[in-house]
């Protein structure tokens, strides 16, 4: 959890500045699904988290 909320402070709060609370809540969803859905992995051979997640469930 320490390495997911250094990567999200990093990546997401200091590059960007939100007019409303709501807005950080959409954008901060938005950046949840790439971070789960999206976003490849070396360590997981080249998948996003879903996607090794769901392959290692068939095996």
């Amino acid at each position: 959890m320490e390495s997911f909320f250094g990567t999200l402070k990093s990546e997401f709060f200091y590059l960007a500045k939100f007019a409303s609370l709501e807005e950080l809540k959409v954008e901060l969803e938005e950046y949840i699904r790439y971070y789960n859905v999206d976003r490849i992995e070396q360590r997981l051979i080249y998948l996003s988290p879903v996607a090794f997640r769901l392959q290692s469930m068939k095996n």
